[in-house]
Formats: C-alpha cells, sequence, structure tokens
C-alpha cells in the first residue's frame, strides 16, 4: 500500500501546476506575451528571410548579366564564334571563366539556340532551352527557367560583330539550388538570432510575470474580481471607520462609516489629513510618531476611539474609528446611576445613625427632643426635594438634580437651586434628547462640586454650588447674569461681560433652555478660557485622566444648536443655552 500511494501523492501534488500556472493572471500574461514574442520574432524573421532572399536573387541577376557581357565582349569568343569549330576554341575558355566567375554554367550558342558549350559536354549540340528572342532582338534580359541543370537564374545577351550584327549569343546562369546554397549562411545566423531574441524574450516575460505572480499570490482574474467587489463591500458596510494613509499623510481610502463619523463630504483621495478640517488634537493623534491604542476624540457632534497602526515599512498609515457617542452617554448616566446608588447608601447610613439616635433619646424618656429631632432632620431632608420637585417638572433634570445634591451633600458641598429656576413639564421638546441633558448638567455639575472643594482648601467660604435651570424668553425680557468677567461662547456667540453686567440670552427665534452653575472655586483663569473645551484640559493633577466633562458639554451643546458661556462670580460661572425651537434656531449670548 504503502508503495502504490507515493506515485499518486507525487501526481497529484506536481501536475495541477501547470493549470494553476494558467489560471492565475500572471500565467495568462505570460502565455499571451510568449505568443506575442514569437510571433513577432517569427513575423521578423520570415520577413529578414524574403528581405535577404530578394536581395540575394537580385545580385545573383547582377552577377550572371555582367559575366554574359564579359564574355559577349570578349575578343576570344567574337574570333570564335566566325571559326570552323567554335566548340573547340570556346568550351575551354568560358569553362575557365566559369570556374573563376563562380556561376552555374556559361552557355555559348549560334543564333539558331545551338549549343556550343555546356557544362555537361553531352548537351553540346543540342537546343538550347529557354528564350532567345530579345536576345536576337540586341536586348539583354533576365528569366528563370528550368534547364538541363534545373531551374535557374539567366540571362542572355547578343554577341556582336564588326558591323553591328548578332553573330551568336551567350547565356550566363546560377542554379536556385547555388543561390540557396548561398542563403544558408545568413539563414542560419538569422535563425540564431531569432532563436536567442525568443529566448530573451521569453525569459524577461517569465522574470516580469514571476514578480506579478508573487504580487497577485497566483489569483486569476475573476478571483481578482471578485476580491476587489468583496474588498469594497467589506469596507463600505463595516461599522467601524476606516481611513488609509500614504507616505505623504494623504487620503487613500475613507469608508463610509469614517465620512459619516467624522463629518466629511466631498472628494477625500489625495488631500492630506491635516487640510480636512479634524479637530487639531484629532490630527495631533493620526500624525504622531507612537501609535495611538484606544484614544478618545471628540469631533463635532461625535465621540470617537481612535487607533493608528503603520502600514509595512512607512508605506502608510491605518487609521480606525469606533463610534463611543453611545456609549460615552450611557456611561455618563451609569456614573449618574453610580453616584444616586452612593448617595442612596450614605443616606440610608446616616438616616440609621438618626434612628439610633431617636431610639436612644425614647429609651432616655426624652419624647419631646426625639420628636422635634425627627421632625428637623425630615423637614430638612425634605426641603430640597419639595423645591426641586416645584421647580423643576422635567423628571430627567429632577432626578438628576436631587441625585447630584444627595452627592455634593456627601462630599461636604451645599448645592442649592436658585428661586427663579423653573422648568414646566413638557416644555422641553422631544428633539432635546435626555442624554444630551444629563451630559450638560451632570458634567457641569461634577466640575463644579471638585472645583468647590478644591476652593475650599483656601478660602474661609464653606463650598457651594448654585444652579439655575428655567426656561429664558427674550420676547418676555428674560435674561441671567452671566457674571462679570470673562465670557466665552461655544457653538454661538461669545463676549465678554463688564463689572456687574448681566449676560441676557439674545434667543432671536424663540425660548432657550438655560442651565447655569457657579461654584465657590478659584474660578478659571482667562488665558485658559480658549482651552477649557478642548479635550484633555483640566486643572486636576491626580492622573486619573479628566479634561473629557467639559469636551462632552461643548459637543452636546453644538450638538443640539446651543451655546456654552464661561464667566466669574465667587468662582467659575458657566452658562449652557439649548434652543427649544430646534437644532436651526441658535441662542448666542449677548451683553446687555
Amino acid at each position: 500500500m504503502s508503495v502504490s500511494t507515493a506515485p499518486a501523492r507525487s501526481r497529484h501534488r506536481w501536475f495541477p501546476l501547470p493549470h494553476r500556472l494558467v489560471r492565475s493572471l500572471a500565467g495568462q500574461l505570460f502565455v499571451v506575451q510568449v505568443v506575442i514574442v514569437a510571433a513577432v520574432v517569427a513575423g521578423g524573421a520570415v520577413l529578414a528571410y524574403l528581405f535577404t532572399a530578394e536581395r540575394t536573387e537580385d545580385a545573383a541577376r547582377r552577377e550572371v548579366t555582367s559575366v554574359a557581357h564579359a564574355v559577349a565582349d570578349s575578343p576570344t569568343v567574337r574570333s570564335a564564334v566566325g571559326g570552323p569549330d567554335p566548340t573547340a576554341v570556346l568550351q575551354p575558355y568560358v569553362e575557365q571563366v566559369r570556374q573563376d566567375a563562380g556561376v552555374s554554367f556559361i552557355t555559348v550558342m549560334d543564333t539558331d539556340g545551338v549549343r556550343w558549350t555546356h557544362p555537361l559536354p553531352e548537351q553540346i549540340g543540342k537546343q538550347y532551352l529557354g528564350h532567345i528572342d530579345w536576345a536576337l532582338a540586341g536586348q539583354t534580359r533576365s528569366e528563370t527557367y528550368t534547364g538541363t541543370l534545373g531551374p535557374s537564374v539567366r540571362v542572355v545577351t547578343p554577341v556582336w560583330d564588326d558591323r553591328h550584327r548578332v553573330v551568336a549569343l551567350v547565356s550566363v546562369g546560377l542554379t536556385l539550388e547555388s543561390i540557396s546554397a548561398q542563403l544558408s549562411g545568413p539563414l542560419l545566423a538569422l535563425v540564431g538570432v531569432a532563436a536567442g531574441a525568443l529566448a530573451l524574450g521569453g525569459l524577461g516575460t517569465y522574470l516580469a510575470n514571476s514578480r506579478l505572480r508573487r504580487h497577485t499570490h497566483g489569483m486569476g482574474p475573476d478571483e481578482l474580481s471578485h476580491l476587489y467587489e468583496y474588498h469594497q463591500a467589506t469596507l463600505h458596510s463595516v461599522r467601524e471607520g476606516l481611513i488609509l494613509l500614504d507616505r505623504a499623510h494623504r487620503v487613500v481610502l475613507c469608508n463610509d462609516a469614517a465620512r459619516e463619523l467624522l463629518g466629511l463630504e466631498g472628494e477625500l483621495d489625495g488631500r492630506p489629513v491635516d487640510g480636512l478640517g479634524l479637530p487639531e488634537a484629532l490630527v495631533t493623534a493620526v500624525l504622531g510618531e507612537v501609535p495611538a491604542r484606544d484614544e478618545v476624540h471628540l469631533t463635532a457632534e461625535r465621540v470617537v476611539v481612535l487607533n493608528t497602526s503603520t502600514i509595512g515599512t512607512g508605506l502608510g498609515r491605518v487609521v480606525t474609528l469606533r463610534d463611543h457617542t453611545e456609549l460615552q452617554s450611557l456611561s455618563g448616566e451609569l456614573d449618574s446611576v453610580r453616584g444616586f446608588t452612593e448617595a442612596l447608601g450614605a443616606q440610608a447610613h446616616e438616616a440609621a445613625n438618626r434612628l439610633h439616635a431617636v431610639v436612644s433619646l425614647i429609651e432616655l424618656g426624652c419624647h419631646e427632643q426625639a420628636v422635634e429631632f425627627a421632625t428637623a432632620e425630615l423637614a430638612l431632608a425634605q426641603q430640597l426635594t419639595d423645591r426641586v420637585v416645584a421647580a423643576v417638572s422635567e423628571p430627567v433634570l429632577a432626578a438628576l438634580l436631587l441625585g447630584k445634591a444627595a452627592q455634593a451633600a456627601e462630599r461636604g458641598v451645599e448645592l442649592t437651586l436658585t428661586e427663579d429656576s423653573r422648568i414646566d413639564d413638557g416644555v422641553l421638546p422631544p428633539g432635546l434628547a435626555p442624554r444630551d441633558l444629563i451630559t450638560v448638567l451632570g458634567n457641569l455639575i461634577d466640575n463644579a462640586v471638585d472645583a468647590a472643594i478644591a476652593g475650599a482648601a483656601h478660602s474661609p467660604v464653606a463650598p457651594e454650588v448654585t444652579v439655575t435651570a428655567r426656561i429664558e424668553d427674550p420676547r418676555r425680557g428674560d435674561g441671567g447674569g452671566a457674571g462679570a468677567g470673562v465670557v466665552r461662547g461655544v457653538g454661538g456667540a461669545g463676549v465678554a461681560g463688564g463689572d456687574g453686567g448681566a449676560g441676557r440670552g439674545d434667543a432671536r427665534d424663540g425660548a432657550c433652555l438655560l442651565l447655569r452653575v457657579a461654584d465657590t472655586g478659584a474660578g478659571i483663569d482667562p488665558s485658559a478660557v480658549e482651552d477649557v473645551f478642548r479635550r484633555g484640559w483640566s486643572t486636576k493633577q491626580d492622573g486619573r485622566g479628566h479634561g473629557l466633562g467639559l469636551a462632552l458639554v461643548a459637543q452636546a451643546a453644538r450638538r443640539n444648536g446651543g451655546t456654552v458661556e464661561v464667566g466669574r462670580e465667587r468662582g467659575a460661572v458657566l452658562t449652557v443655552r439649548l434652543p427649544l425651537a430646534g437644532r436651526v434656531r441658535e441662542c448666542e449670548g449677548a451683553t446687555a
């Protein structure tokens, strides 16, 4: 069994290779090119042969014509044709001339065509085979005719006497066999040159197609076509954004997902990546020498996760983008829920402590003190809840404010809602996503609480965060103080307020939702206002990867056609205005 299977394996390994070679694109091109080279070489060889044969025959005609004229003009021939025995004189003479000239035959005949000389002595005295009429008329002509020696190229010329009469004829010829013998040398050289050219062309074609076969991985035209179709379908169907850059950081390929994530339009091929209008931080990460790994970046309306890698040995760069917008929103909501849970846990712990205190007072017989203590704590806890529920009927904002108030209280920060805060239920449009509200107000409060805690270490003032949430309608003259200091707008107009000046919302196309958060921290340095909403900016130095919250606030405001302003009172004041009439109607901050 083992002996018989080995040849079968060998046959299976080797015989399919020619079929694979011909089936591949490189193999088909190789066969076509070899055929073309062979046809060109063969055609050139045939043309060269025909040209050489024609020139050789022309040279033979000229040669026999020259010999014929020389013999006819010879004094020996002229004197012999008038003698009693021309053959005796002329036969040895013309044979010597024939051998010296290298022609096939020299025949001298009378005007009737009877031979006096011939290379074959037995043909002397017989009739000449060929045409002599034009020679008798005094002309010299050549022809190809089959005589006693076979086919030959011959010429017949007259012999003139002193009276200018035709007294004899001379025929000189070269057989086609001898002409072919003259062509054998050039023909062999031509065949050698043609074979060499064919071999060289075949070798060059083989080397070129071997390189092509390596690059195409031995695939055929149909396979390459299908691979291209699969490639295009895959690129434009995946949900991840993909951008390919060349060595000069120009766009080679950008799929549909990348266009959507980055908000790119128009023709992108060949454009430099730093000329696409992308955020500076994103461009810096793409062009950086160190590959990016799961870096979070902000575009005009989305949060994307960036990864980059180098193609080969510096051929270019691959940029992949994942949409992180929804996940970031969910993460914010999860953080809020986690904060609520922690706040509830802290409140449960405090409630247990208060309950123990009430029980102890009752056990000591201090019933009135127990009732006063319990009702006072209940009133204090219910006061903020009643205030928030009465002022803010929007469930998402109310729940967020209550949760953030509990978190702030646990961290020692008092969170208050201003008296003019009021948002009725159903006022917010359906297009204003609750996630965006959580993103905006949650991040503003988180930053304000952190700033108030940091400012308490350098100020005797108790840390406090003040929140304003209301509908601002410029047609009714509503306005809110943004605080004196620097004001910087994002997504709309931002201006500088004067001392004690009140920033007034100018919603020319309708009412706005105003969310303002003020803290008792150190405030924002005026020189840093331009960078506040840039990803990565933060005053915290604990190395926890801060610097995304305010960037998300600015993005959410921009996505909803609103504005963000930075001001200053006791600390930082951040004001967000979101239009209630949709994204096409922007709220713009203005100075009253």
